[in-house]
């Protein structure tokens, strides 16, 4: 008996960090992730530093344009987590960016994104669980992609790689990406990026890019993000406008990030609200 127990001990802390199941919580009244004061609805998580900030990557402002409101610098890659995991919920978020980029990304597009249904250990993205993020599925934030869908993919304690899977209804634009199109035909996804409806085929990674037919709000103006999560659906709406869609997904529960990406953004707004039948 001794023996097992020191057995069990040592599996248990050779887990990686955060890798412990969750029973998700299907919200029934209204979820303020961001309380207008802190963080406390979080944890931070930064490549290198993990659940420390030094830099203060993620801190809470009395006031932007007349409201509280979470600052992420964007200098360091990484995020703010949910404590706990959700299901069928449609998340609100309100954003805007700031005027700060960094490093690599320093004269790129500002980028940032809204990761659902995020399941496994913290960084699991690297092999050696030292990456910015985690298996799940993302709500891209970056100009010109707002509402760009995304699969990423995670790893294992054992090193096996487990990437997403959802169905959606695309198109290909001129340069042969998929393009969600509501008459297209389904097709299952294991990998990459499905872009929103409208986005720019001349999109080119550059500070300030802006494509003719972007629903985002301009720079310097609040944009509405919303994802309705309902089963294994995921809708996407910017700014009231539908511009994504899946269905058949792998993934249906799990943690709600917001990333650190190298801009500066502000969220005054991070609520999750039931969702309809």
């Amino acid at each position: 008996m001794r023996a097992c127990v020191v057995l069990l001990t040592l599996f248990v802390f050779t887990l990686p960090a955060g890798s412990a199941a969750q029973t998700a919580i299907q919200p029934d009244k209204v979820i303020h992730l961001f309380d207008g004061k802190s963080l406390d609805g979080f944890y931070t998580w930064l490549v290198d530093v993990h659940r420390e900030d030094p830099l203060r990557v993620f801190t809470v402002v009395d006031q932007v344009d007349g409201a509280p409101a979470i600052r992420i610098s964007g200098e360091k890659w990484g995020g703010i987590i949910t404590r706990e995991s959700y299901r069928d919920y449609r998340l609100i978020v309100e954003f805007r960016w700031g005027l700060l980029t960094w490093g690599q990304r320093r004269n790129a597009t500002r980028d940032s994104g809204v990761l659902v249904h995020g399941q496994g250990a913290d960084g699991n993205t690297g092999r050696d669980f030292n990456g910015p993020w985690m298996r799940s599925i993302e709500a891209q934030v970056i100009e010109g992609g707002v509402g760009d869908l995304i699969l990423v993919a995670g790893f294992e304690a054992d090193g096996t790689r487990l990437t997403p899977r959802i169905t959606a209804r695309t198109s290909k634009d001129r340069d042969g990406e998929p393009v969600f199109d509501p008459n297209g035909e389904p097709r299952e996804f294991e990998s990459g990026r499905i872009n929103w409806f409208g986005r720019d085929p001349d999109w080119q990674d550059k500070l300030g890019f802006r494509g003719k037919a972007d629903v985002e709000s301009p720079l310097g103006e609040w944009t509405r993000l919303e994802v309705v999560a309902q089963g294994d659906r995921l809708t996407y709406v910017v700014n009231g406008k539908g511009v994504n869609e899946g269905f058949r997904s792998s993934l249906t529960e799990g943690k709600i990030m917001i990333q650190s990406e190298g801009a500066e953004i502000f969220f005054r707004r991070i609520d999750l609200e039931p969702v309809g039948k």
